[in-house]
């Protein structure tokens, strides 16, 4: 199987897109909804729970995981790589989305000024400017922590008028450090459900790229190239959704994220 894992929910938009892309494999996705928000946690923490995550999503069967959260995978993917594979998992195999996408977006930019908004997290861990400048050292990467959104969003009140007065906040803050970025992006999968309220605060010309279609093309692309995990694979239909909160809330925002109603398996962590 597939794992997917997300410290809570944003990590449906990225699954919702591989399925398009890659529908013939089993998915088993995990979403640490009793924990979430993760980005204003010490580093320690974020390790300790995404190995957590990652290790339930191994006994549930999966062969390969990706870290679709922006916070773990800045965080907690090389230590996961390096210390707990090797000791616990060595036939096993975790990806994040950072590296993807910062690979994406190093093509995207013309000005060679890119923004990236994010978690406090991800923005203090530095991933993107450093993934970014590995692919074009030319490129200036400018972030912007938004420690509103994740809440807010995981509260289900997307129309809620605070919200579009968070992203313009947040969103004019980015843009006040150059006038030249073209290219923006949605460092935290949960910020795909609300790409248009994004899209409405930047000029013209200016792209905002969310993470979904970008992970689904870079797995296809590693499964070609790693025949020895793609064969180890399930095949077929099987969904299985998980969560260390099983509530109406929940339910409710598994339906937002993903589209439709699942049926969900609560797990302790």
């Amino acid at each position: 199987m597939l794992g997917f894992f997300d410290s809570g929910l944003g990590g449906l938009t990225v699954l919702r897109e591989v399925e398009k892309r890659l529908p013939h494999y089993s998915y088993v996705y995990l979403g640490d909804n009793a924990r979430t928000p993760y980005g204003s946690h010490s580093h320690e923490v974020i390790y300790k729970f995404t190995r957590q995550g990652v290790a339930r999503l191994f006994k549930e069967g999966a062969q390969l995981v990706i870290l679709a959260c922006n916070t773990a995978s800045s965080v907690a993917l090389r230590r996961i790589q390096q210390e707990f594979l090797p000791e616990k998992f060595p036939d096993r195999r975790v990806l994040g989305i950072i590296i993807p996408t910062a690979e994406e977006i190093a093509s995207m930019t013309q000005t060679k000024e890119v923004g990236v908004l994010g978690t406090e997290a991800t923005v203090q861990s530095f991933s993107y400017p450093k993934e970014i400048t590995k692919v074009d050292a030319l490129v200036r990467v400018h972030q912007q922590a938004c420690p509103l959104l994740v809440p807010i969003i995981e509260a289900g009140e997307l129309e809620w008028e605070g919200l579009d007065l968070a992203v313009n906040k947040y969103t004019t803050a980015l843009l006040r450090n150059s006038s030249k970025i073209d290219a923006i992006i949605l460092g935290c999968t949960h910020y795909a459900l609300i790409e248009e309220l994004f899209k409405k605060r930047v000029p013209s010309g200016v792209r905002v790229v969310s993470q979904g279609n970008i992970i689904a093309d870079k797995l296809a692309d590693y499964l070609m190239r790693h025949p020895e995990i793609e064969s180890r694979l399930e095949r077929g239909d099987r969904r299985i959704f998980m969560s260390s909160e099983d509530s109406f809330r929940v339910r409710n925002l598994f339906e937002l994220f993903y589209g439709k109603k699942v049926a969900i398996k609560k797990v302790s962590l």
